[in-house]
């Protein structure tokens, strides 16, 4: 009968011990969520899973999508895995073989100065007693904790890397081609002026040249350091993965290095770079557009109630680096107007002061496209130029198609030059006397109005 008793409670504590245990690592819990099929695992065994997968994120039994990838900690199911661990450590400082050797008595305290186990008496003894000690159980407890916060600060660095990574990719594939476009817009507006400023032209677009294949060779070697910089962070992450597999007592006598690494390898975290063109002036540039200024009188301001421009834009920059990013359009405070004229022909040329704003669109739009409720960054009638507050830093863009600019956030006036003629348009940092971007000919075909767009002033 006793034999029976004793077997039925082996069963129900194998039985509840795989209940606390993680399907993808086949050891007890480490910082357990619950997925909305009711199926739980490990964060960490969780996230490694979910990065390594090629298809969207599912649950590794059942397959089915999760309702949403932000999983908090299934408090319950954390607390009974403590429990489970502490019963496990008094089992094995109970048994013989690990009990103190010298006054054969069971090692309930921790040394915190030399990381042992230590029986009451040998705490007392001269060689400990000045030491900082507590109970080997709250010892346990504590260092798994700290551990799962080193593992989710490490996690969110590997993550942070890889959205960089990402950003820099796409900056450096993008970059040559943008600064061979430049060079073609730049010879464009020294045409008809080469007798008079072919020196400059010639030294212009020299520089453009030499400054570009310099920063291409920066944003590669950038790129190189973060994927170092990941390996290193990742190979951290699965040696603290490992650590979380260990006994309390191994944990509690290897841990302190192991956290001391791990904090050492995330610092000097590599941030994205930059890149930007200097405004180069241009001679004579502003002076040569304003024989064609016209006042623009502005009408018709509607508010971000109708319109999400710019959050919009944001939205979009920020979704191509994080599944989770996005911006409440709610609580932004954005005023736009379009200009009573309408051209149909000629050309044209106006400034916009933007600099009290942090976030602001100049350019123009195809009449229709204002009556309409909802975002203009899609249209392909919309011509504007776009300044964005990310992060602390400023970004240039310009819309049909989606582009970033990749120079200097202008300080005072935009000027737009505006040849309905030709289907074409133009910005100028008025201040520098330089050119932001200048669309090809033929853009456009249709009756068009001056436009801005403000936020934030």
């Amino acid at each position: 009968m006793d034999m029976q008793l004793r077997k039925m409670d082996s069963d129900i504590l194998q039985a509840f011990q795989e209940e606390l245990t993680c399907l993808i690592c086949v050891n007890y819990f480490i910082d357990p969520v619950t997925m909305g099929c009711g199926h739980s695992f490990c964060l960490p065994c969780l996230c490694v899973s979910w990065e390594k997968a090629e298809s969207p994120a599912h649950c590794p039994l059942c397959r089915k999508p999760p309702q949403q990838t932000k999983l908090k900690t299934n408090i319950l199911l954390k607390n009974l895995v403590s429990i489970a661990r502490k019963a496990s450590l008094r089992q094995f400082l109970s048994s013989e073989e690990h009990m103190c050797a010298l006054h054969k008595e069971t090692k309930q305290i921790f040394c915190e100065d030399d990381r042992s186990l230590l029986c009451l008496l040998c705490s007392s003894s001269q060689e400990h007693e000045a030491h900082r000690h507590c109970s080997t159980e709250e010892a346990a407890e504590e260092s798994r904790e700290k551990l799962s916060n080193q593992m989710i600060s490490l996690w969110e660095k590997i993550q942070e890397i890889q959205r960089n990574l990402n950003k820099d990719g796409r900056i450096s594939d993008q970059w040559m081609s943008y600064v061979y476009r430049h060079e073609h817009i730049t010879r464009s507006a020294y045409h008809g002026l080469r007798d008079v400023l072919h020196e400059e032209e010639k030294q212009h677009l020299k520089s453009l040249e030499k400054e570009g294949s310099e920063m291409f060779k920066q944003l590669k070697k950038h790129q190189t350091e973060m994927v170092e910089k990941k390996i290193s962070l990742r190979a951290m992450y699965e040696e603290l993965m490992d650590m979380c597999h260990k006994t309390d007592a191994e944990l509690l006598q290897e841990l302190g290095d192991k956290l001391t690494r791990s904090e050492q390898v995330q610092l000097h975290m590599p941030q994205p770079l930059q890149p930007q063109l200097p405004a180069r002036p241009i001679t004579g540039l502003v002076d040569r557009l304003d024989r064609f200024r016209v006042e623009i009188s502005f009408t018709n301001e509607i508010t971000n109630h109708n319109i999400r421009l710019l959050d919009d834009v944001r939205s979009l920059s920020f979704r191509r680096d994080s599944l989770h990013a996005s911006l409440d359009s709610g609580t932004s405070n954005y005023n736009a107007a379009w200009g009573a004229q309408v051209f149909t022909s000629g050309k044209h040329y106006w400034e916009l002061h933007v600099d009290d704003s942090w976030d602001w669109a100049v350019g123009v739009c195809e009449e229709s496209c204002l009556r309409k409720n909802g975002t203009l960054i899609g249209s392909q009638d919309t011509f504007l130029l776009l300044c964005l507050k990310e992060d602390n830093r400023y970004t240039l863009w310009t819309t049909a198609p989606m582009t970033r600019q990749f120079v200097e956030k202008p300080l005072d006036r935009v000027g737009v030059c505006l040849d309905a003629d030709r289907g074409s348009l133009s910005f100028v940092d008025v201040a520098k006397c330089s050119l932001i971007w200048a669309y090809p000919h033929g853009v456009f075909n249709f009756p068009v109005r001056p436009f801005i767009y403000t936020g934030h002033s």
